[in-house]
């Protein structure tokens, strides 16, 4: 089953005003995702979906390919899903989309959310362990998972609520946090694009409930480690320049 990666990606950005061109380790953002993304080597062919000619020119100079998508779409996915149904990418049977934002992305995850498409469920994705006085953050997506490996539900909230975090029960249970990769087939991706919003999906601001709730399951791969940190603000892109050289210096050591 051949994989197809792509990386959505627009200008406007709420926290951080041309995101995917902000520099990093003196590249554009999208780049470093772009170049994250083929060094993993999971997917056989790579591009930026964006519907901004800026955006596609800096891309297409560092030698990665990018498609045009119209900008009216209101999520990653619906980006994803346009530049998908280009006549040129009819032969990939996966779809990976990983967000432009993440030049960290894991490799764990990225494996794993096409590892649960490869092993059947129409929609992969991957989360890894929060600590418990992270729960509350909303900026830290939750999602419990049932006993088969599929996603019971996603949530902004600390889910699951731990009434006695001292009793024993509580001792045992694990929060844990939302990658935002996405593995689907195809056909789900259509459906998903298809569906029309659910209450849940407006009310958390979190699209994936959407198929979830309309009855497409899910699968979760579970990571050891905890999510990479993605980059949302100008204090995550010093974060990220900084390590950025730190394991720039690592393999000159």
């Amino acid at each position: 089953m051949h994989v197809l990666g792509l990386i959505p990606a627009r200008l406007a950005s709420e926290r951080l005003a041309r995101k995917p061109l902000q520099l990093l380790a003196g590249e554009a953002l999208i780049v470093q995702v772009a170049r994250r993304v083929t060094e993993l080597d999971v997917c056989d062919r790579i591009a930026v979906a964006t519907d901004a000619p800026e955006i596609r020119d800096v891309v297409e100079k560092a030698g990665f390919e990018a498609v045009m998508t119209a900008g009216s779409h209101r999520s990653g996915t619906e980006r994803v899903a346009e530049a998908m149904s280009g006549t040129d990418f009819a032969d990939y049977e996966i779809v990976l989309n990983v967000q432009g934002d993440e030049p960290f992305v894991d490799e764990a995850a990225i494996a794993g959310a096409i590892g649960r498409v490869r092993s059947g469920d129409p929609i992969g994705t991957a989360a890894g362990p929060l600590p418990a006085d992270q729960a509350s953050d909303p900026n830290r997506v939750k999602v419990v998972i049932d006993q088969h490996g599929h996603a019971a539900y996603f949530s902004r909230a600390a889910i699951p609520h731990v009434r006695e975090p001292h009793a024993e029960d509580g001792a045992r249970i694990e929060h844990l946090q939302h990658v935002g990769v996405y593995a689907y087939t195809r056909e789900a991706l259509e459906r998903w694009v298809a569906l029309p919003p659910v209450p849940e999906e407006q009310a958390e601001r979190l699209e994936q409930l959407r198929p979830l709730l309309h009855g497409i399951p899910i699968g979760v791969a579970r990571c050891a480690e905890p999510p990479a940190r993605g980059i949302d603000t100008l204090s995550d892109l010093a974060w990220a320049e900084a390590e950025m050289a730190r394991r720039r210096g690592e393999r000159e050591s």
